[in-house]
């Protein structure tokens, strides 16, 4: 299997590098949480449901993604 460019950036010593790789991740992690908390909702999962299984409170939630 090939490596991504992304975990080839991981292996690099160059801070700058690995510090543009870390807010790659965290883009992609936001990307997939906010499809997730979507998908949630169109299932009828309540923000007491999504905040429980984001670790977080429902109010954080909502803020969060309740737009």
């Amino acid at each position: 299997m090939e490596e991504s460019p992304l975990v080839a950036r991981l292996r690099s010593h160059d801070p700058a590098v690995l510090l543009r790789a870390v807010g790659a991740l965290h883009r992609l992690a936001e990307q997939v949480e906010a499809a997730a908390v979507a998908r949630a909702r169109a299932e009828g999962w309540t923000w007491e449901q999504i905040g429980d299984a984001l670790g977080v409170s429902r109010q954080s939630a909502h803020t969060k993604h309740g737009k």
